[in-house]
């Protein structure tokens, strides 16, 4: 069962956490109680190689929805989207592993980026003992939001999924042409010192992130991600990137348009998707549409939004984006 919706129209909440709503009588109702911007706290969790941090929001006596952002952003990729949710949500962000305040891999172990993540989401739940889960997940973080709501059909309540329909398509000779130079690249930078790693000015950081990712976000939304994406190198008076730089080697693991079908089918959750309009250019976009066809022959539930926006619509725009996920949200 599928719904498709397309948003024209904005409007833009205040930064305050409280918004009037009118009711039908033409009386103002009860202000709107939101999240707001200061009602969260650190996380961390220990894990065999480290920890993984993040940012719990609102309470954390319930459940949270579990958040994970995309390919080397952080959590705060939900700084200005969580503000907006209302007061009684709970919301668990994470840095994935080698990004923002988490812990990087030991040198020896390569990030399979997709399979680490449905891996982390899994010792979370099952530390916690969470039940029938709810996954908001952006760009990459959507991508394993989706495999884990394929891996564990029978467990997640709810998905979420900003800008992203499932794992990224590669072509298969794409992926074989570029093996070689991938794991050579990854060596290369295992054994890059620190000290001959880039060592930035904070505003030349903040200018060569924004070029970076070309027009997706603004100056304001870099200097969000970067709270927890540089940190201070006082040898050299300068910021180095937090994350991890093996990242960077992203290639290995992806994910065929066949796998991704077969793993769509798996879904049975209620599903929200919401794609950025014009958001990210993808490399074989027949495969979303695709994707949520089959989700709507497959899954509980499903409501299609295109909202305008860049691939970080929820950063940029998160007034545009937030009303939806409250309405989804609200729906048995």
């Amino acid at each position: 069962m599928g719904q498709t919706r397309v948003a024209n129209t904005t409007t833009t909440l205040p930064s305050s956490a409280e918004v009037s709503s009118p009711k039908t009588n033409g009386q103002v109702d009860i202000e709107e109680q939101l999240l707001g911007e200061d009602s969260w706290e650190e996380f961390s969790i220990d894990v065999p190689w480290g920890t993984v941090a993040g940012k719990w929001w609102g309470s954390r006596e319930q459940q949270p929805i579990i958040a994970l952002h995309g390919w080397q952003d952080n959590c705060g990729s939900f700084d200005r989207l969580c503000p907006l949710l209302p007061r009684n949500s709970s919301v668990l962000a994470i840095d994935l592993p080698g990004h923002g305040k988490s812990s990087h891999y030991p040198q020896g172990m390569q990030y399979f980026i997709f399979w680490d993540g449905i891996c982390l989401i899994r010792r979370i739940v099952r530390k916690y003992n969470w039940k029938n889960v709810t996954l908001l997940g952006h760009s990459l973080g959507g991508a394993l939001t989706f495999m884990y709501a394929a891996s564990f059909p029978d467990e997640v309540n709810k998905l979420i999924n900003i800008d992203i329909a499932g794992p990224t398509v590669r072509g298969v000779q794409r992926m074989a042409e570029g093996t070689g130079k991938a794991l050579d690249k990854f060596l290369d930078y295992e054994t890059l010192p620190e000290s001959k790693q880039p060592c930035y000015a904070y505003d030349e950081m903040i200018k060569l992130v924004l070029d970076a990712y070309d027009g997706s976000v603004d100056e304001a939304s870099v200097r969000v991600l970067m709270k927890r994406g540089m940190r201070h190198n006082p040898s050299q008076d300068g910021y180095l990137f937090a994350r991890d730089l093996r990242l960077k080697v992203s290639l290995l693991g992806m994910f065929t348009a066949e796998q991704t079908m077969a793993y769509a089918r798996q879904i049975r959750c209620r599903v929200l998707n919401i794609r950025g309009t014009p958001g990210m250019k993808f490399e074989t976009p027949q495969v979303y549409a695709d994707v949520i066809a089959t989700l709507k022959e497959h899954a509980s539930k499903v409501v299609y939004v295109e909202v305008p926006g860049t691939h970080h619509l929820h950063l940029v725009t998160p007034e545009r984006v937030a009303p939806h996920i409250k309405q989804f949200l609200l729906e048995p």
